[in-house]
């Protein structure tokens, strides 16, 4: 991103992309490693949650939240794939692995381990440390347009402008998702709860994940 695009985020959501040491080595990591989809789609996620967590006037550490965001579709990436674990974890792992490497505290490093591992469990991460939630926050109005309307205008036009959606960013996400499972299939199962109503009640009927992602708010 450069200056002129940060200054313009930081004007209209008085957010900024962390500039210490340990930011600066998070992001060329995961822009050596990651495709551009996927590096904006993780700065944006940084900013929507940052904007959210100042919103709600909570306590966070810009950096470990800053590492959340970047490192938490790192096991979409061949680079960083297990065979078996899901992408979630990979990515947690991934994250946990570099922060070990600059001596985060372990309370720490485990706090954004676990906001990664959680990230597509929603109705878990809002109870637990703000880093935890503001992640899922980030994903979630990034990837499904929830909470779109809580940001201003000026405010979705400054982080797109500085990290773009692609024209097809709905399809084009869910390509990547796509691509980053298909060779470990097992590792998709979901939450056994929704069993146990497709069991139980035969008017159930599952929700889409696709789906809210092509119907939520954003244009493409």
């Amino acid at each position: 991103m450069t200056k002129a695009a940060d200054n313009a985020v930081d004007n209209a959501s008085g957010i900024a992309i962390p500039d210490s040491r340990l930011a600066q080595e998070i992001t060329e990591l995961v822009r050596d490693t990651e495709s551009e989809l996927l590096f904006n789609h993780s700065s944006r996620v940084y900013l929507f949650a940052a904007a959210t967590g100042r919103r709600r006037g909570l306590a966070f550490d810009p950096e470990l939240l800053y590492a959340g965001a970047m490192f938490h579709d790192m096991g979409l990436t061949p680079a960083y794939s297990s065979a078996h674990d899901r992408f979630e974890v990979d990515g947690a792992n991934a994250a946990r692995n570099f922060l070990l490497q600059h001596k985060i505290a372990d309370a720490e490093i485990d706090a954004v381990w676990t906001a990664i591992a959680l990230h597509t469990t929603p109705g878990i991460p809002q109870y637990m440390h703000p880093i935890v939630a503001l992640l899922t926050n980030g994903v979630e109005m990034d990837v499904l347009g929830i909470a779109y309307e809580q940001f201003s205008d000026e405010e979705r036009a400054a982080i797109t402008a500085a990290f773009p959606r692609t024209k097809d960013f709905k399809e084009d996400i869910i390509q990547a998702f796509y691509d980053g499972i298909k060779h470990k299939p097992e590792t998709t199962f979901g939450n056994v709860k929704a069993d146990v109503l497709a069991d139980k009640d035969a008017n159930f009927q599952r929700v889409n994940f696709c789906s809210v992602i092509r119907n939520s708010a954003w244009r493409g």
